[in-house]
């Protein structure tokens, strides 16, 4: 019983290891004729600790519910980790295919409304904090005319990554 537990513990640190140094194990090998995209996908380190801790876990609870040996344990575990393992790489999968958010892009800061955090110059750049799909983000901001810290703006147009074009809220 020791074994399968020691087993079940050595999954669940292989486990915490594969989140820890995220993608080792697949960089250790990347470009390596045969073993090529091997460890993508049923051979990953979450799949290999979800086989391990499952065959180690169900094994003791085997040995220790119903007393049957060491085989016997094995022969439960083995198909229990089989199992999982097999879930933990569906479940990567599935995860790692969702696309359903969608970035951000420049296009669609135009027309966010945000307050100036720096004030901006008639013929400069000042600062703003806009508000992108209920985030807030801090741009530099160009207007036609001078615009006093704290008033409320829009965004006009985009003219880099990181600048907008603004003009002030008139109430």
């Amino acid at each position: 019983m020791d074994w399968f537990l020691g087993l079940g513990i050595a999954g669940v640190v292989l486990l915490v290891l594969s989140l820890v140094f995220d993608g080792f194990l697949e960089g250790l090998f990347d470009g390596v004729g045969v073993l090529d995209g091997l460890f993508d996908g049923l051979l990953s380190l979450p799949v290999i600790a979800g086989f391990v801790s499952m065959l180690g876990f169900s094994g003791a609870i085997a040995i220790g519910t119903t007393g049957v040996g060491a085989v016997g344990a094995t022969a439960i575990g083995t198909p229990a980790g089989l199992v999982t393992g097999w879930l933990v790489y569906r479940l990567s999968r599935m995860l790692l295919s969702d696309r359903s958010g969608v970035a951000p892009r420049d296009v669609d800061l135009i027309g966010a409304w945000g307050s100036v955090v720096t004030a901006i110059p008639a013929a400069g750049y000042g600062e703003v904090l806009v508000h992108l799909a209920g985030q807030p983000v801090k741009l530099a901001a160009k207007s036609q005319a001078p615009v006093a810290r704290g008033a409320e703006v829009w965004v006009e147009a985009t003219l880099s990554q990181t600048a907008v074009s603004v003009r002030p809220v008139e109430r």
